[in-house]
């Protein structure tokens, strides 16, 4: 069948989830989360400092979290609350990566304490973080090429205009400065495309970070500790595309490593990673209830849901893959837009999509909603966002996060008069 997807969870699980936890709401797949995570740690098994450090904003749960540490995994932070949920989780030091730009007091001196590895965004930061909290032995700094990033067959992104990030000669007068105030080791990280979903992208953004390591260590003698790839390592949102091969991903990483960095005699370099996307995306759904039909100049089918759960198609235009319940295999012989309650007409999760014949009540799953899903809602229109659950590996479900309710939202009005006013 054409354009077929299917989703981890029937319409026997997704019920008996309902009857606990009503729609809408994320659910996560732990069983292949794990294994994932191990295949990841098995791509780059070649390298002994491997480490992959999970993009916190992209689902921003403790109990995923501590799944992905139970794993290996690191944390990817950028902000002072992600720092936080990292701390209660029980990451700690080196298990951290704390990379963020225009960066406050408070955020930097709460990793400078924890004693993440803090990777510098600008060489303006070098001076800032000696002010305000100190300066580390270990620490890292952003590259960011300028010009056009191509890999031959496409633009993939143009980092030239992006705001992260130093030139090469900044990086080099980063690292002379930070040496001369008692850094020792030393870490790159760049970021030059988002969502990728070809196995060339690591290797190109390595043999760009390895050759320009070779350089910063002959330009200044810095010892180069770690290189972090950073993120960009996409999933196949649509049912036609192909899927990444992480195995195929992480052998053409070791073939620029043997290149590039062994023959100038830097074989100790560790490669670190931070994939949200790639890790967690495949792995969650949106779960939610057909509840409107609507039949003007198009047919239109309102479900429970709306972008503040998922906002990806409403502000990008993202595809998702929706699949029926229950209904994988009957004929997508209707053509719908599947859209939510909110007072914005781009709050639709489909448009002109071919599906089943959809009827009341019926429960839709819309795919890859694992990372930058539920982390990316927000409060428009006073709708509150969901609840999210992990489908166990024995196949039972877990609440790992209730859904907000009024008093939630109502919440930091508690200090006025109106709010003991508010029937809630």
């Amino acid at each position: 069948m054409p354009n077929r997807k299917l989703p981890f969870l029937s319409r026997e699980q997704a019920q008996a989830i309902i009857a606990d936890v009503p729609t809408p709401f994320h659910v996560y797949d732990e069983k292949a989360i794990r294994e994932n995570a191990r295949r990841v740690n098995q791509a780059f098994a070649w390298n002994p400092g491997f480490k992959e450090y999970f993009a916190v904003k992209a689902t921003p749960n403790p109990y995923l979290l501590k799944i992905l540490q139970q794993e290996g995994c690191g944390v990817d932070c950028s902000s002072y609350t992600e720092l936080l949920l990292s701390d209660a989780c029980g990451f700690s030091g080196s298990e951290i990566m704390f990379s963020s730009n225009e960066t406050p007091v408070k955020d930097m001196k709460k990793a400078y304490d924890l004693n993440a590895t803090i990777n510098l965004d600008d060489l303006t930061h070098v001076e800032f973080l000696e002010r305000v909290a100190g300066i580390p032995e270990t620490i890292s700094c952003r590259f960011n090429p300028g010009g056009v990033f191509d890999l031959g067959n496409g633009i993939m992104d143009n980092p030239g205009d992006s705001k992260y990030g130093m030139t090469e000669d900044q990086m080099a007068e980063a690292f002379t400065r930070l040496m001369q105030k008692g850094a020792k080791t030393f870490g790159i990280h760049a970021f030059l495309a988002s969502n990728t979903v070809t196995d060339e992208y690591y290797p190109e953004l390595a043999g760009i970070l390895f050759r320009l390591a070779v350089r910063l260590h002959e330009r200044t003698g810095a010892h180069i500790g770690f290189i972090n790839l950073s993120g960009g390592v996409g999933i196949a949102y649509r049912p036609d595309q192909r899927a990444n091969d992480i195995l195929a991903i992480g052998e053409g990483v070791r073939c620029r490593y043997e290149e590039i960095l062994i023959p100038a005699g830097m074989g100790d370099v560790a490669i670190y990673t931070e994939m949200g996307r790639f890790m967690l995306g495949p792995y969650g759904g949106l779960v939610t209830t057909a509840i409107h039909q609507k039949h003007i100049y198009k047919e239109y089918v309102g479900v429970d849901a709306c972008a503040a759960d998922l906002m990806r198609p409403a502000i990008y235009g993202a595809y998702h893959h929706i699949t029926v319940l229950g209904k994988e295999d009957v004929p997508t012989d209707h053509r719908y837009d599947i859209v939510g309650g909110l007072c914005e007409n781009n709050d639709k999760f489909a448009v002109d999509r071919d599906l089943p014949g959809i009827d009341i009540g019926d429960v839709l799953f819309i795919h890859d909603t694992g990372a930058h899903g539920y982390s990316m809602g927000y409060n428009y229109n006073g709708k509150l966002r969901s609840a999210e659950v992990l489908l166990c590996e024995d196949g039972s479900h877990r609440l790992i996060r209730r859904a907000e309710t009024p008093a939630d939202y109502f919440a930091t009005l508690d200090f006025s008069p109106f709010y003991a006013k508010l029937d809630l």
